[in-house]
């Protein structure tokens, strides 16, 4: 089961408590974007094999957004952090680089 540690209320949820919002760090197309870029944005997403950024929602808890850096092969949470954070922390990117020396921020 996947466990996230809530970093609004300090709550280690279990993902039943959990709502899942897909991916994170996505920017929003605006509205001088052509159709393929408004395109983009709505429908391509990622889905990789290794490390995804996640967006999640404590459902049952504080009822905030957050996001969480893990790795879709075996589960590892490298970190939670706040939905307002442009880009992961770099205490996370280490933490992924440590594990994975090739992985790179996009």
């Amino acid at each position: 089961m996947l466990i996230l540690y809530c970093p609004y209320c300090g709550a280690l949820a279990e993902e039943t408590e959990l709502v899942y919002g897909g991916e994170a760090h996505i920017v929003r197309a605006g509205s001088e974007s052509t159709d393929t870029e408004f395109e983009a944005y709505l429908f391509h997403r990622k889905n990789p094999k290794g490390v995804h950024f996640e967006r999640w929602r404590h459902a049952l808890g504080c009822g905030k957004w957050f996001h969480a850096a893990r790795c879709t092969l075996t589960m590892e949470v490298f970190g939670t952090y706040s939905a307002q954070t442009p880009r992961p922390p770099q205490y996370i990117c280490d933490a992924i680089k440590f594990k994975y020396p090739s992985w790179s921020w996009k």
